[in-house]
């Protein structure tokens, strides 16, 4: 089975599906990897900046032990400034790449304007006409986006994902983000990470889970 991950920021993927991804991975299953944004020095970040979030990001690739990893590399806090007709096709190329049987991608109603861009032009990528070989299509809950989403368009998820095993190395990931996580009360901190995992692991009978909201899912067999 091929997976693709979508993050519009890198640590996304972590926050989202990091114990999902190491779960997956574990069982023998391809994991790609899909960054959209990315620091650069013509949006206004210093060469060693850069080259620190270049270095965070090789080695939780190499975490992960993704079997391909593209970035996009667009603008952070940026991408309502691109052109919807011009970001399609650059997923679209990816997609057809990779052709993953399984997605991971931001929900739509996170309150980052990043997450919604990147939902409504992943998800014209998705249609079966246009994928034929995508079967699951998952929105992660992401730490500080999706919890803050307009209550009307809460996060309810219908998928639990056991990852008891994988907890404590999705948070050692994360932790190589050096900028994106801190002490509580900073949203993104060790025990929210655990807090939320428990939560949801509770809602499912296990004691750490990730959740997601089932987009869509083919069954050939019934």
């Amino acid at each position: 089975m091929k997976v693709l991950v979508i993050s519009p920021h890198p640590d996304d993927e972590t926050l989202g599906a990091g114990g999902t991804l190491l779960k997956l991975k574990n069982e023998g299953h391809e994991i790609y990897w899909l960054n959209v944004t990315n620091m650069k020095t013509e949006y206004g970040y210093t060469a060693e900046r850069v080259a620190e979030r270049n270095a965070e990001i090789k080695s939780v690739a190499d975490a992960y032990q993704v079997d391909g990893f593209y970035n996009l590399e667009l603008q952070p806090a940026g991408v309502d400034g691109y052109d919807l007709g011009e970001l399609v096709p650059r997923f679209k190329a990816v997609f057809e790449e990779v052709k993953p049987d399984v997605l991971f991608m931001p929900y739509q109603y996170d309150v980052h304007s990043d997450h919604r861009v990147i939902f409504e032009a992943v998800y014209s990528c998705t249609k079966s006409f246009r994928a034929p070989y995508l079967n699951t299509v998952l929105c992660m809950e992401i730490l500080s986006e999706t919890d803050q989403a307009e209550r009307s368009h809460g996060f309810i998820p219908n998928v639990f994902v056991d990852v008891t095993d994988y907890l404590d190395k999705k948070i050692e990931i994360m932790k190589t983000y050096k900028s994106e996580i801190d002490a509580s009360p900073f949203p993104r901190n060790e025990d929210a990470i655990r807090g939320l995992a428990s939560y949801r692991g509770a809602t499912a009978h296990y004691k750490y889970s990730e959740a997601f909201y089932l987009v869509r899912s083919r069954v050939d067999n019934f």
